[in-house]
């Protein structure tokens, strides 16, 4: 390597596939990831299994995926929910860069062999929580935030064979982890938008009374604060996963 940094950055220039975006909502959109994948000029095309959109036989067509987070549990047996774990194969054998968040990270531990189940003590995550990343995770990017928004009640204790862990929390141990070389899994919700906030406290008000979960007004007192390291880890990431190296 010469003196010249090179670090991975997000643009359509040489790859003008869209990215595949599945989510598990009728009206979910992808935020935040929206928002940086629109303004690096990457297209996405979104598919909603929930409501008949087919999964395509494989990604030849696309620059990778991300598969979102939803109100199912990755332990459901819905034929939809069934079929995108089984999907999952896809871009793993075609080595596709893809990226899980929350249920889509369950999803993929499933897919891989592992349990996804709930909290021994009946614990739930939503709302800010602390982050360590590993020394693995640091060699990936040195920005990873130190608290991050989280909003679920299950989890993967063990992760499967062939699993690096990037990321721990307190409550859920394994908050990130890469499989291989392209494939990554997060728990956490990066993705988020203010706007999104004001929805999932509100139409989900019902689960801010779990044990564990933190009231409302510690949702919007935390974004304040701890939004823009993430914000920043977040472009980093996306660049990793999906971009291509450029010099610094």
């Amino acid at each position: 390597m010469t003196g010249t940094d090179v670090r991975p950055v997000l643009h359509a220039d040489r790859d003008p596939r869209p990215i595949l975006v599945v989510l598990h909502q009728e009206n979910s959109t992808p935020g935040r990831i929206g928002q940086i994948l629109a303004a690096a000029g990457v297209p996405i095309d979104i598919r909603r299994p929930v409501i008949g959109d087919a999964l395509p036989e494989t990604l030849d067509g696309h620059r990778g995926a991300i598969l979102f987070g939803g109100p199912p549990s990755a332990n459901d047996t819905e034929p939809h929910l069934r079929a995108e774990i089984d999907w999952l194969d896809v871009p793993l054998r075609e080595n596709r860069p893809f990226l899980g968040i929350c249920l889509g990270a369950q999803m993929l531990v499933k897919h891989l062999g592992g349990r996804v189940g709930p909290h021994p003590e009946g614990l739930v995550e939503i709302g800010y929580y602390p982050l360590q990343a590993t020394a693995a995770g640091r060699a990936l990017t040195p920005h990873w935030p130190d608290v991050v928004y989280q909003w679920h009640r299950e989890g993967f204790d063990d992760l499967p064979r062939g699993t690096v862990l990037l990321a721990e929390g307190e409550r859920f141990p394994n908050q990130a982890f890469r499989f291989g070389e392209k494939a990554f899994g997060v728990q956490f919700h990066a993705e988020l938008t203010l706007a999104m906030l004001y929805r999932w406290t509100t139409r989900g008000h019902e689960r801010l009374g779990l044990p564990g979960a933190q009231a409302r007004r510690a949702h919007f007192d935390g974004r304040a604060v701890f939004d823009p390291p993430i914000r920043r880890w977040l472009a980093e990431f996306l660049g990793i996963v999906f971009g291509e190296e450029a010099a610094a």
